[in-house]
């Protein structure tokens, strides 16, 4: 019969499967403090140009996801194109209207656009971790999501989300790193988080159409018109409202997106049970 000594190889092994027991027992607050942990993890250290690491939702969840067995779900999330094709449109028109209204309203902006430059930053935001569509919408969308919504009313899952997102951010704007991100930045992010989960849930729990609602909405900024200082803080500003109108139009207008989704849990742990949202028209 062999003994297991204080710090031997079979200890470790019973401190891992304990450590992984407790992810499996709380797999959403572990992702979150992965998320948190990970990303503001700079900024301690004043590194500078880095505040935060912008892909920690997105490593954080394929920990969890890894440990809990969910890895095939947050795949199968990544590469779902086959949903409503209003989503598409909901996720190209939708940024896109928003910038260049608010660059219409506040004037002053140079129209004569780079196209070959758009087109390049559009392609590489889809393969850039380091960048928000990639590192992010895996993590927020792709994991937290479908979580937060077998515990909460989806609306209230949404709010939830909003500010968790925009406290994660905070680096950013204590820092003074990165021109379009402000105060208003934060509640812009807490805002557009209630768009994002209408589109996740309009297109069947689809991560892939909502990093494509992020790219397009990173792709073309204020930067793009040539604006400057002040003026992207107006611009910006402008944007909060026109996505407060958008999402509080979507929450009054469609509000079958918001209700809770019908669920069969059985007898499998929760973490296992991440049916996609089911929205009827």
């Amino acid at each position: 019969m062999s003994t297991v000594f204080p710090g031997s190889r079979g200890d470790d092994r019973e401190g891992m499967t304990t450590f992984a027991a407790a992810i499996r027992r709380h797999p959403l607050v572990t992702f979150f403090v992965l998320a948190f942990a990970i990303g503001w993890s700079p900024w301690p250290f004043g590194i500078e140009d880095t505040a935060m690491l912008p892909c920690a939702p997105l490593v954080a969840a394929l920990i969890v996801a890894a440990v809990t067995g969910t890895l095939r779900d947050l795949g199968s999330r990544m590469i779902r194109w086959r949903v409503p094709w209003y989503c598409y449109v909901a996720a190209v028109a939708l940024p896109l209207l928003v910038i260049f209204a608010t660059a219409a309203i506040h004037g002053g902006a140079s129209w004569n656009l780079a196209w070959a430059d758009i087109t390049i930053l559009f392609a590489l935001r889809w393969i850039n971790p380091l960048d928000g569509p990639l590192g992010e919408e895996p993590g927020w969308r792709g994991f937290a999501l479908p979580r937060l919504d077998t515990r909460f009313a989806p609306l209230l899952s949404a709010a939830v989300l909003g500010v968790l997102a925009a406290i994660w951010h905070l680096p950013l704007v204590v820092s003074g790193q990165g021109n379009r991100v402000g105060w208003a930045g934060l509640l812009t992010t807490f805002v557009i988080t209630f768009v994002y989960c209408w589109l996740f849930r309009r297109s069947n729990g689809s991560v892939l159409l909502v990093m494509l609602f992020h790219v397009v909405q990173g792709t073309i900024t204020t930067e793009t018109f040539g604006y400057e200082g002040r003026d992207i803080d107006s611009v910006l500003t402008l944007g909060l409202y026109a996505w407060v109108v958008i999402a509080a139009a979507l929450i009054v207008f469609d509000r079958d997106a918001w209700r809770p989704a019908p669920r069969d849990l059985g007898a499998r742990p929760a973490d296992q049970v991440l049916t996609t949202p089911i929205v009827q028209r």
